[in-house]
């Protein structure tokens, strides 16, 4: 299941390019999942653990990735972690959800992510402790949450 933090979250990663630098692995790489989020968010090709075709900037290293590539594959590959998946765009989103089907995950968000107007899942809103099924739903709760943040700002 999907948990969402709105808000300030101490223990969040932030700096999501730094700790992917950092941190993964040449095999986070060239899972299948791994493969096909590449494939769709950057466009490009996996030749292998350490290099990318990208139609933009050819041959590339896992760190010239996406940021929001560079999160999907920190949230899939470290799941007891809370990643900052402001830095993903909307274009993440139903990645963020598939992987939420596969294991338990916790993000922090810090604006409103679009799941899809027409896509059901079950989200937990651990703000409030709300479980949501649809973006009708979310949309008043995450703006609640988003407004408080602006005012302790």
């Amino acid at each position: 299941m999907l948990t969402i933090i709105y808000g300030d979250v101490p223990e969040a990663v932030y700096n999501t390019s730094v700790y992917f630098k950092n941190t993964y692995e040449p095999e986070w790489i060239t899972s299948e999942l791994a493969r096909k989020i590449i494939q769709e968010v950057d466009k490009s090709e996996v030749l292998g653990p350490e290099c990318i075709n990208s139609p933009v900037f050819g041959q590339i290293p896992p760190e010239r990735l996406s940021g929001g590539t560079k999160t999907l594959l920190l949230i899939l590959n470290e799941p007891g972690k809370i990643f900052n998946a402001s830095t993903c765009g909307d274009n993440c989103a139903k990645w963020i959800l598939e992987i939420a089907k596969r294991q338990d995950i916790s993000i922090n968000l810090r604006h409103m992510m679009s799941f899809g107007i027409d896509t059901a899942f079950e989200i937990r809103i651990k703000n409030g402790g709300e479980i949501v099924h649809s973006m009708k739903e979310l949309v008043p709760i995450a703006h609640k949450y988003l407004s408080e943040m602006g005012k302790e700002s």
